[in-house]
């Protein structure tokens, strides 16, 4: 999810300078992130319940009415807790829908022997903080929970509510908490529109050169290609095996590409981002695209940055893969699963009959995991992104960074977004979080984020609140 195409990239090594919080409000965010983090919140092993329950107790300690604090736990599901928390407002006639504040607590799997350090312990060198969450996503739970209380403390009375949302499961399992609650508890989470991860800020040389508000996103789809045999032994092989069928008909989805298809919000990102983009060429070829999306020699100049060519297009990659039965025997059966991010504005069958057209003759067959819920358009059409908020985005950003542009864009992830603009509630992802080209890496090994990053989003993300709900002087 890099946010500028092609730059220089600070090599890890180096140090970045590291700034140590000053003042109580980033004090107590820094306390709550290094709770989030080092509470174990994967799927498979951990408990985003556990988190949940220490924030809870939090807002009850900060003065927050018991009847405003909603822990809700999913049935049969009692490690997979939500929470939702309202900051009543003043209300009174003609008050504005609330805002409504996203982020999820749990995390990708971490092995700890692949890690020189513990992941799920808060780690800080080098400028950065490291570990699993720091960035994806307890860095804007831990900013929403601290501002909330924060503006609490200060005795901020708003002029509209706001909600703040921590869930489970965003990155996979069967106890997804923002779709849960956007299907079984809507009343409360309605919101006029949502900020939720998925736009960051690009740095190039340690400088700030862009920052996004992200108002479409792909949505994610596995497919499941499997090849049968009736194998046999191996001292006598054939030409048709399983694992070879399988490997033919990857080969076939690693050479083939989805043609190009824009909407608004990418339109707009590769107008915006040609500005600021110091690539002359590359700048003009984004602006190549946006005038003909089939321009195929901007395309192989787009395609030589990943998080561009991903926005332009489809992408399927295999991501898993198993065959055989024994040492001795011919496989029976080879399997794989491919991954797709798909345009948001496409269709899961038109996906699957173009990956079906794809592995053609090669006897493997593809189907669609979670076929019988999957039909239709995969997503909510992209949100537009009302006035007073792209206002106080813009202004904001001007104030903390300079004059950089405040770029649209479309996320090539996925988010729970997708659940909440399914029932009406625009979605923007806006963090002001900034990072350097490979510093965002999200699910990877040494996950981080810069340390002023984190204290900078703090910042942007409680003066953008404020700015959104508090209009009336006190």
């Amino acid at each position: 999810m890099r946010r500028l195409s092609v730059v220089a990239v600070l090599a890890l090594a180096i140090a970045v300078p590291s700034r140590a919080q000053s003042t109580p409000h980033e004090k107590l965010a820094r306390e709550i992130y290094k709770e989030l983090i080092e509470i174990n919140t994967v799927d498979s092993v951990g408990s985003v319940t556990k988190a949940v329950e220490a924030l809870a107790a939090r807002f009850k300690a900060a003065g927050f009415p018991a009847a405003d604090i909603h822990v809700l736990i999913p049935p049969n599901a009692p490690t997979k807790g939500n929470i939702v928390v309202r900051y009543h407002g003043r209300g009174g006639a003609g008050a504005p829908k609330p805002v409504l504040l996203l982020a999820h607590l749990d995390v990708v799997a971490a092995l700890r022997a692949d890690w020189p350090r513990d992941p799920f312990i808060l780690n800080e060198e080098n400028g950065f903080f490291l570990g699993r969450g720091t960035s994806d996503d307890k860095s804007m739970a831990s900013i929403f929970a601290a501002n909330l209380i924060w503006m609490k403390q200060e005795g901020v009375v708003p002029d509209r509510d706001i909600i703040l949302a921590l869930t489970a499961d965003e990155e996979g399992g069967a106890s997804n908490g923002a779709r849960w609650i956007a299907t079984e508890h809507k009343d409360l989470i309605d919101a006029e529109y949502a900020i939720n991860e998925g736009g960051d800020g690009a740095l190039v040389n340690g400088k700030p050169v862009t920052n996004a508000v992200m108002a479409a996103e792909k949505v994610s789809v596995n497919f499941t290609f499997t090849a049968l045999n009736s194998g046999g032994h191996s001292s006598m092989p054939r030409p048709d095996n399983a694992i070879y069928q399988l490997s033919k008909a990857l080969l076939k989805v690693s050479e083939f590409e989805f043609p190009v298809v824009l909407n608004p919000v990418t339109n707009a990102y590769l107008t915006q981002s040609s500005k600021a983009q110091p690539n002359r060429e590359f700048a003009a070829a984004e602006m190549a695209v946006v005038a003909n999306p089939m321009d195929a020699k901007a395309n192989a100049i787009l395609a030589k940055d990943s998080f561009v060519h991903s926005i332009l297009r489809t992408t399927c990659v295999a991501t898993r893969l198993a065959g055989g039965h024994a040492n001795n025997a011919l496989p029976q059966t080879a399997t794989a699963t491919v991954n797709c991010r798909v345009e948001p504005t496409s269709s899961y069958e038109y996906v699957l009959a173009a990956l079906q057209r794809v592995v053609g003759d090669t006897g493997v067959k593809v189907t669609m995991q979670g076929a019988s819920r999957l039909t239709g358009v995969v997503g909510a059409p992209p949100s537009a992104v009302p006035a007073e908020f792209l206002n106080a985005v813009t202004t904001i950003t001007k104030k903390m960074w300079g004059d950089i542009p405040v770029v649209p864009q479309m996320s090539t992830g996925a988010t729970d977004g997708k659940y909440l603009r399914e029932v009406g509630i625009p979605t923007f992802g806006v963090s002001g979080l900034f990072y350097e080209g490979e510093e965002r890496n999200m699910h990877g090994r040494d996950e981080k984020i810069r340390v002023k990053s984190y204290y900078d989003g703090l910042s942007f993300l409680d003066q953008l609140v404020r700015a959104l709900t508090v209009k009336t002087k006190m």
